[in-house]
């Protein structure tokens, strides 16, 4: 983790952005109505973070397009003029991808909130980027349909978004991340011109270059419509509980699972501070004794969950739970998952601030990174809650601190690096669903070596040569990984040979 661009180089002066905020402003208000720019303190002030609140910046400006051929002229305009521009959709993200530039645009795209149609014969529906996700459930519902990928903030985040990122959420084991539910992507690149990723039919003339977009945190286009694929809704879908008094048999209980040919619906772990923060929240029913419990869900028809539920269960037992509970109706069902689903607000219930981490690991590792974090709280002396998405090993420990404590906050960030870190040891990645943004760009230093970043830049460049969308994140400079190799060793964090070279 590491403090965002500008409080590591030489922020700008209120002269510097006063004057480059008129000469923008007299570029854009030709180009949108007066009520689409925000420029105004009280204006901008909402928009200056996304999820990660620790670190802010406001904007230069706000810009909040209506229409698509707004969005193109703005992008020109801000091209033509080399000014940043940074797409920001509901502002949910974990990483700080849409914190604003200092001297750059942030262009709102919340009013593009319409979803255009359903194709039931293709099982797929067209909706513009600032759809929330579980909208388009809601929309396909009355034909037996849904959107599979469900993060925990569905209830608000946008489809641009999880583009952005490669979202996924509890039941992506199954049924896969945004990649896999996504059949095209139409946007404007930086200078404004329209492109086009993937197609409706089974394969896209050309490159395929969807999967180079999403999850590309807004670096190479601004992304305005995506046509998404619908699943039909199973006739079944029923959970276990199972607790463990163990946080490695919890972890083994996952393996184990998967080893035994079963793909549940949804594969999650949360141990026993999790657990007793989204008790006392929602209630759901957790058993408040264990160390760490497993939510296994199996969807399909009666007869197939009534299988799968017997195997797992039959697994769970051998693994040493101490309590398994199945979901006896819908009502339950959605009760146990709603714990899952509020661990975020839980943990804002009992700390002033909390940061989030997202790192994957191989499944087997799953006890040996909460072990390592259990003795991280005692180096740094500040408390993690951890749940999982057990099932693909993509960790999400919360960090519990006061950002108005320095100190607090410094140990914060070491304790954020050392998970990342560890992560990469035990042969996973710094990220897996919330994207590098600003949070994680020191620790690309780690994983990635310099020609690796290298080939990076240069995809970066294909698409946006001026380097003019969403600058400063995601792929760290040469520059940057020195400088975090010799903090590195000033403070004796973990002896990775990656950073030897630098």
């Amino acid at each position: 983790m590491n403090a965002p661009l500008a409080a590591t180089e030489a922020a700008p002066d209120a002269a510097t952005r006063t004057a480059r905020r008129a000469e923008v402003l007299a570029l854009l208000r030709p180009l949108l109505p007066a009520h689409a720019l925000l420029w105004q303190d009280e204006d901008t002030t909402p928009y200056e973070c996304d999820g990660l609140s620790a670190y802010r910046q406001r904007p230069l400006l706000v810009a909040l397009p209506e229409t698509e051929e707004q969005v193109a002229a703005v992008l020109r305009a801000c091209h033509g003029l080399q000014v940043p521009v940074v797409a920001r959709g509901a502002g949910t993200g974990l990483s700080g991808g849409a914190m604003p530039h200092a001297l750059g645009v942030t262009l709102s795209l919340a009013k593009f909130n319409r979803i255009v149609g359903i194709d039931l014969a293709g099982h797929s529906a067209t909706v513009q980027c600032g759809v929330r996700n579980l909208a388009i459930s809601e929309a396909a519902a009355a034909h037996g349909l849904y959107y599979a990928p469900d993060p925990s903030s569905q209830i608000a985040c946008t489809i641009g978004g999880n583009i952005a990122e490669n979202s996924g959420g509890v039941h992506c084991l199954k049924y896969g991340l945004t990649l896999h539910n996504v059949l095209q992507v139409r946007g404007y690149t930086a200078d404004g011109q329209a492109i086009t990723f993937g197609g409706e039919a089974l394969d896209a003339p050309g490159l395929d270059l969807l999967p180079l977009v999403v999850g590309s945190e807004g670096m190479l286009a601004v992304v305005t419509e995506v046509v998404v694929r619908l699943t039909p809704r199973p006739q079944l879908a029923r959970c276990i509980m199972a607790s463990f008094d163990d946080v490695r048999k919890a972890g083994d209980a996952v393996a184990a699972v998967i080893a035994a040919g079963i793909i549940p619906a949804g594969l999650e772990m949360m141990d026993k501070p999790m657990t007793a923060a989204v008790e006392d929240f929602v209630h759901a029913g957790y058993d408040l004794d264990a160390e760490a419990i497993l939510l296994c869900e199996s969807d399909g028809t009666a007869a197939e969950v009534a299988e799968e539920i017997g195997r797992m269960l039959a697994v769970l037992q051998g693994c040493g739970a101490t309590r398994l509970e199945v979901s006896e109706n819908e009502a339950q069902r959605l009760r146990f998952w709603s714990g899952r689903k509020n661990a975020f607000p839980a943990s804002g219930r009992i700390s002033p601030d909390y940061m989030c981490m997202d790192s994957t690991i191989p499944r087997k590792r799953l006890a040996d990174i909460l072990l390592a974090i259990a003795e991280m709280e005692k180096k740094y002396q500040l408390r993690c809650c951890n749940v999982f998405h057990a099932g693909d090993g993509n960790l999400h420990p919360l960090i519990l601190f006061d950002a108005a404590d320095p100190d607090q906050m410094r140990r914060c960030e070491l304790f954020g690096a050392d998970i990342l870190e560890t992560s990469v040891a035990m042969g996973g990645t710094v990220t897996g669903e919330h994207g590098v943004g600003i949070e994680k760009l020191s620790s690309m230093c780690v994983q990635f070596s310099p020609e690796e970043r290298e080939a990076m830049f240069a995809v970066k460049r294909a698409f946006d040569p001026a380097g003019v969308l969403n600058p400063g994140k995601v792929i760290p400079t040469l520059h940057r990984c020195a400088e975090y190799g010799r903090m590195h060793v000033r403070k004796g964090l973990l002896p990775f040979p990656a950073l030897e070279r630098f």
